[in-house]
């Protein structure tokens, strides 16, 4: 029931990222303007995404995500009937961007627990693969290039199936068997998860703010936690950046249609279901480390290769090797962090770990715009490709050495 609830959201999800973008687009061609509705998508992640971890580890994670689900239903549904009566602005679209940034970060903060409290340890990358590969499929795959379809017959069309997607992913998590509260309270965190690390006991009736920041310090006490969370807020500084901007790089740069950036877009899905088969040979053959750092590496050099194509397919090619490795790099990045963090730590973990990486997208989205402002559409891909180079070369050891292997 949790991978139907994804993966029906994930194809409205789809549908809406290229629907935004493209409605920014046509209302103005300034790049800045278009990388803001991206921008402010990505706020909310500094603005909540502690109270949002903290707030997962006292309540019911299941009905904060149904709950979630269902105002996201009702902001996505008036977006749609706004875009139908042909009164969008560059405002209400930054507007409507960062309240649906808001409710995408209550939901990761709810989502952190849901995995490690349905499968085990050992099979969590195998099932984290299948939920990413599932959203893939219907966010990317069919939804973006079934958005620019529905956005040229009509531009409130893919908002309205956005619509549809978050109510039925409501009703199903809604009803979804189990129970999903924390299963050690706040007071008793210290002497199960903090501890491992020399954290000074939580008093007996902690408060919110009190909990968020023993998240924080749990995570920058934990050397390795510390460093994939470096890595992976470059990674994300340099994706978001290239997202925000990717719409105008396919109309400008190389002549493409509305179809041939959500084709672009799908490219990336495609490459991300190739990632998501490959994670688990790759990290029992390599090791947890040298995947993510491979992972890292080839998506340095598919930005360079995206960065300098002159046709879509090329263009193409180099971003369904970009999405393989992020897939790769996700999946790994997000097993690895179940497996270290307990779970009454999850959400605070979590979202602190989220903050920080999903926080330097915003920044990225900025930068994006400035440098292409200024220096063309192909500069952030180039600063990008840079940028994961020097992560991928200072970020030492990533997590465990590959197993050992026996010999006849």
């Amino acid at each position: 029931m949790v991978w139907t609830s994804v993966t029906v959201s994930s194809l409205g999800d789809g549908m809406r990222f290229v629907a935004l973008p493209l409605l920014a687009a046509r209302v103005s061609g300034d790049p800045r303007q278009v990388a803001l509705v991206a921008l402010v998508e990505q706020l909310p992640w500094l603005l909540l995404g502690l109270p949002a971890g903290a707030l997962a580890d006292r309540l019911d994670r299941r009905r904060m995500l149904w709950t979630v689900d269902a105002a996201r239903t009702v902001l996505v549904g008036a977006l749609a009937v706004t875009v139908a009566l042909d009164a969008t602005s560059v405002a209400l679209l930054a507007v409507a961007g960062f309240l649906l940034g808001c409710g995408q970060t209550l939901y990761n903060g709810a989502w952190s627990g849901i995995v490690p409290a349905l499968v085990e340890p050992g099979d969590r990358i195998r099932a984290n693969s299948r939920i990413q590969a599932g959203a893939l499929i219907t966010d990317t795959l069919i939804g973006t290039p079934l958005g620019t379809l529905l956005f040229a017959v009509a531009a409130a069309a893919p908002f309205a199936v956005d619509t549809a997607s978050f109510a039925v992913a409501a009703l199903l998590v809604a009803f979804l068997p189990g129970d999903f509260r924390p299963a050690v309270s706040s007071s008793a965190v210290s002497s199960s998860g903090a501890s491992t690390l020399g954290l000074p006991a939580a008093p007996a009736r902690s408060t919110l703010r009190r909990d968020m920041a023993e998240g924080v310090r749990w995570l920058w006490r934990h050397r390795l936690l510390r460093r994939l969370c470096a890595v992976s807020a470059a990674s994300n500084l340099v994706g978001a950046g290239l997202i925000a901007i990717l719409v105008l790089y396919a109309r400008e740069a190389l002549g493409l249609r509305p179809f041939g950036f959500g084709l672009l877009v799908a490219a990336f899905a495609v490459g991300g279901l190739a990632g998501t088969a490959l994670t688990q040979a790759l990290a029992a053959r390599l090791g947890t480390g040298r995947t993510l750092r491979l992972a890292v590496l080839v998506s340095a050099v598919a930005a360079v290769g995206a960065g300098t194509a002159h046709s879509g397919v090329a263009a193409g090619c180099f971003i369904a090797a970009y999405g393989s490795a992020s897939l790769i790099w996700n999946t790994t990045a997000v097993s690895l962090r179940q497996s270290l963090v307990p779970a009454e730590l999850l959400g605070r973990v979590g979202m602190a770990y989220q903050m920080a990486s999903n926080g330097a997208g915003a920044l990225g989205a900025a930068v994006s715009g400035l440098l292409a402002h200024s220096f063309g559409l192909r500069a952030p891909f180039l600063a990008g490709a840079a940028l994961l180079l020097l992560a991928a070369l200072a970020s030492g050891r990533l997590g465990p050495a590959a197993p050992a292997t026996r010999t006849a």
